[in-house]
């Protein structure tokens, strides 16, 4: 069962779906994210889920993976073939590899019942924080650097520059704290979220390294993407 919150009262545009066939983990999320100034929609099935999103187009979707006619999975997948909005998943299946499908699928963040409302909000807040931050514009221009974030490509000097999922999520994750040093636990648990599957702060060195072979005219010495000794990473931005 999830736990609740504090009353805490804060102002907020987003709309979220909320899809779990356990009322009374429905009603649960629903009344914290209300009292955070969320607006809130449930479900309790993937049918009744499908047709709330094309109807209202929620910011948010919290999904179930274990559903009594479609499963969680599967709606994910549907979704993701028609929206883009952020899917945090919702289940009881702890094992790293329910893990591994569940993000595989395109959901962008998994939480494993029981838990906190807190953490759940934490990890909503976070999404909503990048996508404030570097969604801003559709483009961002920086030297000879030129990303688009709708279509998600990357120009270098003009040319189009071919980068992995991970590769192009690190780089939007730079480039949306311009300037901020970003720690490597940050880094790990923004673009991976799961420390059972990045355990190793080496997994981020790892990336870093593969993405400026692919942007820096010098790799020894970036122009970009600076280390900061013994914490992490910084987008040079000006």
């Amino acid at each position: 069962m999830v736990k609740s919150m504090p009353n805490v009262t804060q102002t907020s545009k987003y709309r979220i779906l909320v899809v779990d066939d356990d009322k009374d983990i429905v009603q649960t999320i629903k009344g914290n994210l209300e009292l955070d100034g969320y607006e809130v929609f449930t479900a309790l099935d993937g049918r009744t889920c499908l047709q709330l999103a094309r109807e209202h187009r929620p910011d948010l979707i919290i999904l179930d993976l274990n559903l009594p006619d479609i499963d969680g999975i599967k709606a994910c997948q549907i979704m993701r073939r028609e929206f883009d909005f952020p899917i945090i998943m919702l289940t009881a299946r702890d094992g790293v590899a329910d893990k591994v499908l569940g993000l595989e699928c395109g959901a962008d963040d998994y939480i494993v019942k029981p838990f906190n409302y807190l953490e759940l909000s934490a990890r909503i807040k976070s999404i909503f924080k990048r996508l404030e931050r570097s969604l801003v514009n559709d483009q961002y221009e920086f030297k000879d650097l030129s990303i688009n974030f709708k279509s998600r490509t990357l120009n270098l000097c003009g040319a189009v520059v071919k980068l992995t999922k991970t590769e192009f999520e690190l780089l939007a994750l730079f480039v949306s704290y311009p300037g901020e040093v970003l720690s490597r636990d940050f880094i790990q648990q923004q673009i991976w979220r799961d420390s059972q599957l990045y355990q190793s702060s080496r997994a981020v060195d790892v990336h870093v390294q593969r993405l400026r072979k692919k942007i820096e005219a010098e790799v020894d010495n970036p122009d970009y993407i600076h280390t900061v000794a013994g914490v992490g990473y910084k987008f040079q931005a000006g």
